[in-house]
């Protein structure tokens, strides 16, 4: 029996969060192993863990994987979740690359000093009702389909939820104009393996508090 996916980051979202989501979607049961501290890091740095001296890092087929696109595409491919062929695996990467764009906004929210958060948090609602928000409601109007791409479940999907639930943590009413998205939301929470990762005690991390930007700040030197 090969050995489950062992997920090595931070006891929060950052970058790991869509590893986790995507991974849960796919069935896939996988491990945890926190980097709790400063000393933590630079023990996986000093045993020549990490390619490139960062996290996140998935041990996953006998390979430790970093970068969290390659990551990312590595799972997607394996669980059948990137398309069928190159025309819709790229329109899978510009509906991903779209969604990471608006999610490292939010992401990055807490850590940032405080004269500049309602700056910054205006522009997140801004980017996501301008900009994002409203190529997923016409894709999803003109091929009049449940998913984005191929009329089958991928990781753009996938992805765009998450990114939808981040944003409603910032704005619950974000979707208001957004009739599809909001059906899709629906949709895609009630999916099995996404409404089980969507309960307490699931492997999914809350968003982060002042403890856990602290936490970070220290493990990092930020």
């Amino acid at each position: 029996m090969a050995a489950k996916p062992k997920l090595y980051y931070t006891r929060g979202r950052g970058r790991m969060e869509s590893i986790r989501w995507l991974l849960a979607a796919a069935g896939v049961e996988f491990e945890e192993e926190f980097i709790d501290t400063k000393e933590d890091l630079e023990k996986l740095r000093n045993d020549g863990s990490l390619l490139f001296q960062q996290l996140p890092m998935v041990e996953i087929d006998g390979v430790k994987m970093v970068q969290t696109r390659a990551i990312l595409s590595y799972i997607a491919a394996k669980y059948n979740l990137y398309g069928k062929d190159l025309k819709e695996r790229v329109w899978i990467d510009m509906y991903v690359e779209g969604t990471t764009d608006l999610m490292i906004m939010i992401m990055y929210l807490p850590f940032q000093p405080a004269d500049t958060k309602e700056k910054n948090f205006a522009l997140i609602i801004e980017r996501a009702t301008n900009r994002y928000f409203p190529v997923y409601e016409k894709a999803l109007k003109d091929h009049g389909h449940d998913y984005l791409v191929g009329n089958k479940l991928s990781w753009a999907d996938i992805h765009l939820l998450e990114a939808i639930l981040m944003a409603e943590e910032c704005k619950p009413d974000i979707l208001s104009a957004f009739p599809l998205l909001q059906a899709f939301k629906g949709r895609t929470s009630n999916i099995a393996t996404i409404k089980k990762f969507l309960q307490p005690g699931s492997q999914r991390k809350p968003p982060a508090d002042e403890k856990f930007v602290t936490t970070v700040k220290q493990i990092f030197n930020i």
